[in-house]
């Protein structure tokens, strides 16, 4: 008897389904801010896609699979925008997207807050990276938000200059099923 109700515990456990969400482009915001010559300075990318398994009662079980596309990089400085594309920066006819992978979401007991590890690949440059979110139930979907930095030279982005190092990355994903 003990057995059987062993058996179907790890069978309950083992079949946690987490829904499927497809990220929303509308609606969602990649944005990044930098300084440059000192001077605070920012753009934002769109054509968000991927795939996104999440239940808010399971975030343990969750992951993301989503990328953007690094062409739709936009300053509103249409020469700086060019001139991100390039080879120096992002060299988007090269490595056209950017790329991020989960490894591990791990809910935090006392914030309401997730942590979400896992690769971001930028020009075929991978790193771990991990920073908190939170993801809000929508209608048919859930609305996530979380911010991290990065250092662009990790990822042979740009070359030397008054350009700092650090950037930071703001992230408002909406998915729909």
């Amino acid at each position: 008897m003990i057995r059987s109700i062993l058996l179907l515990a790890a069978f309950a456990a083992s079949s946690i389904s987490v829904a499927q969400y497809q990220p929303v482009d509308v609606g969602s915001s990649v944005r990044f801010s930098i300084k440059n010559f000192g001077i605070n300075t920012g753009g934002s990318f769109a054509g968000l896609h991927g795939k996104v398994n999440f239940d808010g009662n399971h975030p343990d079980a969750a992951s993301f699979d989503v990328s953007i596309d690094a062409a739709t990089i936009h300053t509103s400085i249409d020469l700086r925008d060019e001139h991100l594309r390039g080879e120096t920066y992002f060299d988007v006819k090269k490595y056209p997207q950017i790329h991020f992978v989960s490894t591990r979401i791990t809910p935090s007991a006392t914030t309401g807050e997730m942590i979400i590890s896992g690769k971001l690949t930028i020009k075929d440059r991978t790193k771990d990276i991990s920073f908190p979110f939170t993801a809000v139930p929508m209608q048919d979907g859930f609305l996530f938000k979380g911010n991290f930095q990065i250092n662009r030279k990790d990822f042979g982005v740009g070359g030397s200059g008054p350009i700092s190092n650090s950037l930071e990355v703001q992230l408002t994903v909406l998915t729909k099923k």
